[in-house]
């Protein structure tokens, strides 16, 4: 694990986990925005018997209501919309928020969601054939007046969207396996796993698979934000957990600091109320950057 040296760490914050309160949305993303989170973000979770918000419509509001922050769904399940559909969904939100979006996918690690959705479920070796053809035909086009593509999993018939991107809209993937690595790694902007998945020396492997990947494929590793979900818990008595990042301020701090030396520069946190985000930006968050500068 090396210090991260003469990159910013950025933070961003998750909406959705907790209580369910959709009249809160607009005032949780206008109170992030304000303590200085660099991002917000929504899971893609539609089916279930937790109540939840559809990701679209959502961050579309939360964009809406804010002008510095950038918006990102964290992630979006690839079955759920088709490739193309969701680039012209990202054109519009980068376009109408001022450029704000980070587009996250991943290739749908939940079959049950999908299954009771009607969509196709597919083997792990399937999945990562469908995000790359999905990256494919986005990318395209985002890039091309005319999009012609026959895959095994998406095709497009002259397919085009207009206007195009103003500019590259960044695609962040949310992977695991070591095939989904080495294609984030080729063809990624950002990788975003969530420790409470992982140990902190698995996510670190497997970043290393990531930047092994992008070494390969002619790229500069570095361009690659290597982010991280990281759930975070204020209890002083509660000890921290290779899942959980838990304990007072200094605690908590000391922790992320730790997440950021293996070499992720991105923390997007997870809290469970307001209350802990305000906590979290106004304390924790300068003694992070604090220990980082001492460096």
């Amino acid at each position: 694990m090396s210090a991260i040296v003469g990159q910013r760490v950025g933070f961003g914050t998750t909406y959705g986990f907790g209580e369910f309160a959709p009249e809160r949305l607009v005032d949780d993303v206008v109170e992030a925005e304000a303590l200085g989170f660099d991002m917000f973000g929504i899971s893609d979770h539609l089916h279930g018997e937790h109540a939840t918000l559809e990701t679209w419509t959502a961050l579309t509001w939360a964009a809406a209501a804010t002008e510095r922050i950038e918006v990102m769904p964290n992630v979006l399940g690839l079955p759920y919309r088709a490739p193309a559909v969701t680039a012209k969904m990202a054109e519009t939100l980068d376009r109408l928020s001022g450029g704000r979006l980070v587009l996250g996918l991943g290739s749908g690690g939940y079959d049950r969601e999908f299954a009771a959705f009607g969509l196709p479920v597919r083997t792990p070796g399937q999945k990562v054939g469908a995000l790359a053809e999905a990256l494919e035909i986005i990318r395209r086009l985002w890039a091309e007046p005319g999009v012609s593509f026959d895959g095994e999993h998406y095709q497009a018939r002259e397919a085009r969207i207009e206007p195009r991107p103003a500019h590259p809209i960044p695609i962040w993937l949310g992977s695991y396996g070591p095939r989904s690595l080495r294609l984030t790694g080729a063809l990624a902007d950002g990788w975003i796993p969530s420790l409470p998945r992982l140990e902190l020396s698995q996510a670190v492997a497997m970043r290393d698979a990531v930047r092994a990947a992008a070494v390969a494929a002619g790229r500069d590793p570095d361009q690659i934000t290597c982010a991280a979900n990281v759930a975070v818990v204020f209890d002083a008595k509660r000890s921290p957990t290779p899942q959980v990042v838990a304990g007072g301020d200094e605690a908590i701090a000391g922790q992320l600091v730790e997440i950021i030396r293996a070499g992720f520069t991105f923390l997007n946190v997870m809290f469970s109320a307001p209350d802990p985000r305000r906590r979290f930006a106004l304390e924790v968050i300068p003694l992070v950057r604090d220990a980082l500068a001492q460096s």
